[in-house]
């Protein structure tokens, strides 16, 4: 795998992303530290979720005291766009070994699913290997360098001027990933439903809002494509 050539394209798309990875993980690891949990935590954390938008969700509500309950159904629902990710791939990596497959699943994050989406998707046709090349190359320096940023981060933060924007890698983030793959109306739906109801919905303690907001997006995203079938049943 690693000496197909789809490896390497796979490596070169996900590069650029090192930019937002590693501010992002520093920033969690400082941000755990700063409230109080030890290294063991922290990277335990890191490792086992591997995903960071559930993991500052969890990490605020958990400093806000929020029932566990609250943390976990955040967390479970923050990250719910992960079986949607896996079902978008299923038809492209399905085929693999159990190990592989497994091992996808883990490493499985938002840059690693746009960046394989958007070639899988809009790319010429490419035979399983090759994906498996791909995607495995993707994630090389999209999953892989978010526990190290997080050790740096809780080990190392303090020596991080204050005044360097970290936080800025959040935001970034999400509009590199999700500007590509806002293709149809029905993606543009969702989108702009998500946005304004989180914004409408700020009030709603422990930023349960959020995950109402998800809701009615996803909702919206699928009545337009519903219309849009439609539509084109009815040409």
């Amino acid at each position: 795998m690693f000496l197909n050539p789809w490896f390497r394209r796979g490596v070169v798309a996900g590069l650029p992303y090192l930019i937002v990875v590693v501010p992002f993980g520093l920033l969690f690891g400082i941000t755990a530290r700063t409230a109080g949990f030890n290294l063991i935590e922290i990277m335990g954390f890191s490792i086992l979720v591997i995903a960071g938008a559930s993991q500052f969700s969890a990490l605020q509500l958990m400093n806000d005291n929020a029932p566990v309950l609250i943390v976990i159904a955040t967390g479970l629902a923050v990250n719910i766009r992960m079986a949607m990710y896996s079902a978008s791939l299923a038809p492209h990596l399905g085929g693999m070994p159990v190990w592989q497959r497994a091992l996808a699943a883990y490493s499985l994050t938002d840059q690693s699913y746009a960046i394989s989406a958007l070639r899988f998707d809009t790319g010429a046709p490419m035979r399983l290997r090759d994906k498996v090349a791909y995607y495995f190359g993707a994630v090389l320096f999209t999953a892989v360098p978010w526990p190290v940023s997080t050790l740096v981060g809780a080990t190392a933060g303090g020596f991080i001027p204050a005044d360097v924007p970290l936080d800025l890698a959040i935001p970034i983030t999400f509009l590199a990933m999700i500007a590509p793959l806002l293709r149809n109306p029905a993606h543009l739906a969702a989108a702009v439903v998500s946005v304004v109801l989180t914004l409408a919905f700020s009030f709603i303690p422990y930023n349960l809002g959020l995950l109402v907001a998800a809701v009615f997006a996803m909702m919206a995203g699928a009545a337009v494509e519903q219309l849009l079938a439609r539509r084109r049943v009815r040409e």
